[in-house]
């Protein structure tokens, strides 16, 4: 029995006879006699040649075998890069792989996971945009720097550029941190420090300080951290770092003031949390106590200290004349007549540490103060004393208050009762009052006009009874006003007769 096979010209076959490997076959037509020959062929297209029992092939066919394919195994700590054509594969450890030769050109690279990780350069480049199973890629940018990680053990710096590494079995990853940033966030930056001198020595700056400094780091000029004693910090090179001794004030000098608080905010934002900070205004006075214990008075303007290893408080104390209002205090006069008040008073503190040191609440002694003296001048004096003398109960109560505020530095400037409010009743007896007392005058005033006019009017007709010539003038006069009232008068006679007849018609 004959068996006829063929082998086209894309393809290449294996002959065996039952289970047993006889050859490999090129294109062609191949007859063989029996019915127990049988051909696998394989597409030439396809380079990875997957034979059965390649392992125990190998033992018996090697040079066979070795001829028509390129054979690629790894070890346990191996992996291998094979390109066939234009096209990579990567091989595990553990692995035995076989590639047609001839038909695509077919080339592998082994490479030693113990010696290194790192695929060499010139094959990044060849791999450059192919996924490949156990090889992971990282691109690091020109203002980037790459910390190298295999199972979160900190290994080399990366400087920019493309790596690829083999994470067969092993975690491997690259954190990156950006060179234009003085100050990131550096992982594990104490393990850093103490393990890999080397690193740090080469890229960064590192701040270790006391448990009596604190630092300011600047970055270009520009104020870019604070650290507080006790701090560790690592930053790239070519920050300025100024250490300040804290252990005396801890005050900030004017210049450090001007530029650590008054500033943009993103530095004022910095110092937060490290700085107390007072500002006083013009007339007013500071008071600093450190650790509860008063220390200095604050001229105005703007103070900073440093926070640690201290507790820092400040009172702002205002030196301008300042009011005080007591309103709406209701009192009994001697004479039991119910009366509201509002009272004011000016005063300003004369001696800050004095009045802050002796009192907790400087308005609220005064206000109570001003209640007592207020309420003993208006108790004492009857409704119409008071009325009649405002003035009493300002002089009473400034006397009372004076010499309550005179051990605490602080002067009262002025007291005046602005308001004294009477009950609806009381307001209505003052009118009814008030009403008849005017009435009264009115009636005097009356009397002694009439009685003015009467006495005058004596005189006059005394002075025309001895005087011919002033009573003629006072008939002219009536005779002046007589005529401003008639639109035509006829004259018949003399002026002498006219004036006779008026008087005679006047009397009738």
């Amino acid at each position: 029995m004959l068996k006829t096979f063929y082998i086209k010209p894309n393809e290449i076959g294996i002959l065996y006879n039952r289970s047993d490997f006889k050859k490999i076959l090129s294109p062609g037509t191949y007859t063989y006699f029996g019915r127990h020959w049988r051909v696998i062929t394989y597409d030439l297209n396809q380079p990875e040649a997957k034979i059965e029992n390649l392992e125990l092939l190998l033992l018996t066919h090697a040079a066979e075998l070795n001829e028509k394919l390129l054979i690629v195994r790894t070890a346990f700590n191996q992996v291998a890069l094979v390109r066939y054509g234009q096209n990579w594969i990567s091989v595990p450890p553990n692995q035995l792989r076989a590639f047609w030769r001839g038909f695509i050109e077919v080339e592998f690279h082994l490479f030693n996971l113990e010696e290194s990780l790192e695929l060499p350069a010139q094959f990044v480049e060849q791999v450059r945009g192919i996924a490949l199973n156990g090889l992971k890629k990282f691109q690091i940018s020109e203002y980037e720097m790459g910390l190298l990680y295999v199972q979160n053990n900190f290994v080399r710096p990366l400087e920019p550029g493309e790596y690829g590494f083999w994470v067969v079995n092993r975690d491997v990853a690259v954190r990156t941190l950006s060179r234009i940033i003085p100050n990131p966030d550096f992982p594990l930056e104490d393990v850093l420090i103490e393990k890999h001198p080397d690193f740090v020595q080469t890229y960064c700056e590192t701040v270790h300080l006391e448990n009596n400094q604190v630092a300011i780091i600047r970055y270009l000029g520009k104020v870019i951290s604070i650290l507080p004693p006790t701090s560790r910090k690592l930053f790239w090179q070519g920050v300025q770092v100024e250490i300040i001794d804290i252990s005396n004030e801890g005050k900030l000098s004017p210049n450090l003031v001007a530029e650590l608080v008054t500033a943009s905010k993103d530095v004022l934002s910095l110092s937060h949390n490290s700085l107390h900070i007072r500002e006083v205004p013009a007339q007013h006075v500071g008071l600093l106590y450190v650790n509860q214990e008063y220390q200095t008075q604050l001229e105005p303007g703007i103070h900073a200290w440093w926070v640690f290893r201290r507790s820092f408080q400040t009172e702002v104390i205002d030196l301008r004349l300042q009011t005080i209002e007591v309103s709406g205090q209701d009192i009994l006069s001697k004479d039991k007549v119910p009366l509201r008040l509002n009272l004011t008073a000016g005063f300003r503190i004369q001696n800050a540490l004095r009045a802050k040191n002796g009192l907790s609440d400087i308005s609220g002694f005064l206000y109570k103060e001003l209640q007592f003296a207020l309420r003993a001048a208006v108790g004492e004096k009857t409704l119409d004393a008071l009325l009649e003398d405002k003035g009493a109960i300002d002089q009473s109560v400034a006397d009372y208050i004076r010499a309550k505020t005179a051990d605490y530095g602080i002067e009262i400037d002025s007291v005046g009762v602005k308001d004294i409010i009477l009950p609806g009743e009381i307001k209505t007896i003052l009118s009814k009052v008030v009403e008849a007392e005017k009435a009264a005058q009115a009636n005097v005033v009356r009397r002694r006009e009439e009685t003015a006019a009467t006495r005058s009017m004596l005189n006059t007709a005394k002075v025309m009874e001895d005087n011919p010539v002033a009573l003629r003038l006072k008939e002219l006069e009536v005779l002046e006003r007589i005529a401003e009232k008639i639109d035509r008068i006829q004259v018949n006679g003399s002026l002498d007769s006219i004036l006779t007849e008026l008087i005679r018609i006047n009397r009738q």
